[in-house]
C-alpha cells in the first residue's frame, strides 16, 4: 500500500526530525510504500533566513533594517552549521515526496497520489502555534474515497481555547481513524464530543534500540551528563552542576547556545549526534519530551524539568503511564533518590503492550475498506 504521512518533519528540531523518520519507518517494515509530504507552509520556513527581521522596532526603517541584519549575519552564517546537520540528516534518512508544497490548497490543487493518509506525530495539533490550526494538518485536502487517519498527533496543552473548538472538531471528525499521543488529547476529544480517539505510543517507541543504535553511530567514551535546554533553565542549570559534582561527571550540553556551565558544546549537531549523545550519556537533565522518550529508548537515568511554555502535558502523561513521574522535577530539594538507578524492567513490559496496541492500531487503519465505509 501507498501511505503518505504529514508532521512537521523540516523544522531543525531533533524530536521533530527523529518522529518523522520513525513513522516512515515503521511503515516501511511493514511492507508499505511510505514516504513523508514535503509540506512546508511559510511559517514554518523561516529559521534560517539569512535576512529575516525578527523585533519589529528595527523594521521602522531601511537603515535600522541594515544595521540589525549587519548585527546578526555573523551569528546567522555559523547556524547554518546545524542547518547543514538537519538537512544531511533528512537526505540520508527521511524519504520525501518530490514535490514541496506551502499549503492546504496546494495539497489539494496538486494532491500527491497514495491509497492512504496519516497525520502526525508530534505537536501537529498545538493551537498555540500555527500548525494547530492548519487544515493541512487534519488532513484536509485528502479526499474521503482515500483512508485518512491520526497517528499519536498530540494536542501538548490540557484545553483547547474556545475560538478554535469548532475549527478542530469539524477537521478531526472527517478523519477514519483517530489515534493520539497523551491521554490528555483523549480528554479534549471527549469535551469536543469525539468519543472514537485512542491513545498510541510516540512513534519513536515503534523502533527498537537496536534500529536506533543503527541510526546514531558516533561514539562518546566519558562519562557526562547531557543537557538538554529549550528554556535556559536555572533548575536544570543547579541539577546538572550538583549531580555533576557528586557523580564526578562531566556536562555535556546540545543546545543550540552556549550553556556556560557545560564542559562540550554540541550547538551544530543533528538528530543523528543527538541520538548517539543520548545512548552514550550516563546522565540526561532536559525539558524536551523526546529527551524523555529516547531516556526510556535506552533505559538512562534522567531528571525531566517543565518548560516555560504550557506544552507539559506531553511529559507529564508519558512519565505517569510508566510510573516515572517522581522524574518530572520542580525544585532542587529532593534530589538523592533521583541518583538511584532506573528500573526499567517491569516498565519495559508496560512499553511493549503499549506499542503492541500501537502497532494493531496502525494495521486496523490501514485496512480500513473505504469502499465497503461508503456503501454503508
Amino acid at each position: 500500500m501507498k501511505v503518505l504521512t504529514i508532521t512537521c518533519h523540516d523544522v531543525y528540531n531533533h524530536g521533530a526530525s527523529l518522529q518523522a523518520y520513525s513513522l516512515m519507518k515503521y511503515l516501511q517494515k511493514c511492507g508499505h510504500d511510505a514516504r513523508i509530504i514535503d509540506y512546508k507552509p511559510d511559517y514554518l520556513s523561516n529559521q534560517y533566513n539569512l535576512l529575516s527581521i525578527n523585533n519589529p522596532k528595527w523594521e521602522k526603517n531601511i537603515l535600522t533594517k541594515l544595521l540589525y541584519l549587519a548585527l546578526k549575519f555573523p551569528l546567522r552564517l555559523r547556524e547554518l552549521q546545524r542547518k547543514k546537520a538537519f538537512d544531511h540528516f533528512k537526505s540520508k534518512y527521511l524519504r520525501l515526496t518530490d514535490f514541496r508544497y506551502k499549503s492546504n490548497s496546494e495539497l489539494r490543487k496538486k494532491l500527491p497520489e497514495a491509497d492512504a493518509f496519516i497525520c502526525g506525530s508530534d505537536q501537529i495539533w498545538n493551537s498555540l502555534h500555527q500548525n494547530g490550526r492548519d487544515p493541512a494538518f487534519y488532513l484536509d485536502f485528502v479526499p474521503n474515497d482515500k483512508i485518512k487517519a491520526s497517528y499519536a498527533a498530540s494536542f501538548a496543552i490540557n484545553e483547547l481555547d474556545n475560538k478554535y473548538k469548532d475549527f478542530v472538531k469539524e477537521k478531526i471528525s472527517t478523519l477514519d481513524k483517530i489515534g493520539v499521543r497523551e491521554k490528555s488529547g483523549i480528554e479534549i476529544l471527549n469535551r469536543l464530543n469525539i468519543k472514537s480517539g485512542v491513545n498510541v505510543v510516540d512513534p519513536t517507541l515503534l523502533l527498537s534500540k537496536e534500529e536506533w543504535n543503527n541510526v546514531g553511530q558516533e561514539k562518546y567514551r566519558e562519562d557526562y551528563i547531557l543537557v538538554y535546554d529549550f528554556d535556559k533553565s536555572s533548575l536544570i542549570r543547579n541539577l546538572a552542576i550538583d549531580i555533576a559534582e557528586k557523580k564526578g561527571y562531566k556536562i555535556y550540553s546540545v543546545n543550540t547556545g552556549k550553556v556556560d556551565y557545560a564542559d562540550r558544546y554540541f550547538k551544530f549537531v543533528g538528530p543523528d549526534t543527538f541520538l548517539s549523545l543520548v545512548r552514550d550519556s550516563k546522565f540526561i537533565i532536559s525539558n524536551s519530551f523526546h529527551a524523555a522518550v529516547f531516556s526510556v529508548i535506552f533505559e538512562k537515568n534522567f531528571i525531566i524539568v517543565n518548560r516555560n511554555e504550557a506544552i507539559n502535558t506531553r511529559m507529564r502523561d508519558f512519565l505517569e503511564d510508566l510510573n516515572l513521574q517522581d522524574r518530572l522535577v520542580t525544585d532542587i530539594n529532593s534530589l538523592e533518590h533521583l541518583l538511584n538507578d532506573i528500573e526499567y524492567h517491569e516498565r519495559k513490559q508496560t512499553i511493549e503492550k503499549k506499542v503492541d496496541f500501537s502497532k494493531k492500531y496502525l494495521e486496523e487503519a490501514l485496512s480500513i475498506d473505504k469502499r465497503l465505509k461508503k456503501v454503508q
